[in-house]
């Protein structure tokens, strides 16, 4: 259904630094720098058929992150989502919510971690536990 996200970044070397970490725990790599026509820095992480960027705002204004809005990344295990936690907040991130665990609900037991990085966009780590 998606082709990428796209996020702002006030401190595009800042977030390479949190990204390559945090994204590296998925096997993503690290990211291709693409300077676009107005000459703001873009980065662009390829990984599993899914694209995900960070860009400088090319309106010039100060990126801001979405109220209620959350990228979620799949994981392949319980200490993925946990790992992924971990580095993130060791690279600037900060762990927001419930500590990174188990839940169970109407959409079935899910591990789930929440973070923020270091521009205040709302990520999340989830794993879902297959039925036995």
């Amino acid at each position: 259904m998606l082709n990428h996200v796209m996020l702002g970044s006030n401190d595009i070397d800042r977030s390479k630094r949190f990204y390559d970490a945090v994204l590296g725990v998925l096997g993503a790599g690290e990211a291709m720098r693409n300077v676009a026509a107005s000459g703001h820095v873009r980065l662009f992480y390829r990984h599993d058929g899914s694209s995900f960027g960070l860009s400088q705002p090319i309106n010039g204004e100060e990126a801001t992150c979405a109220n209620g809005g959350t990228i979620g990344f799949k994981c392949s295990s319980p200490e993925q989502v946990k790992q992924f936690h971990d580095v993130a907040v060791a690279h600037g991130g900060r762990s927001i919510e419930d500590p990174p665990g188990l839940r169970e609900g109407g959409m079935g037991a899910m591990h789930l971690a929440y973070v923020r990085d270091p521009d205040g966009n709302k990520l999340c780590a989830v794993y879902r536990v297959k039925p036995a």
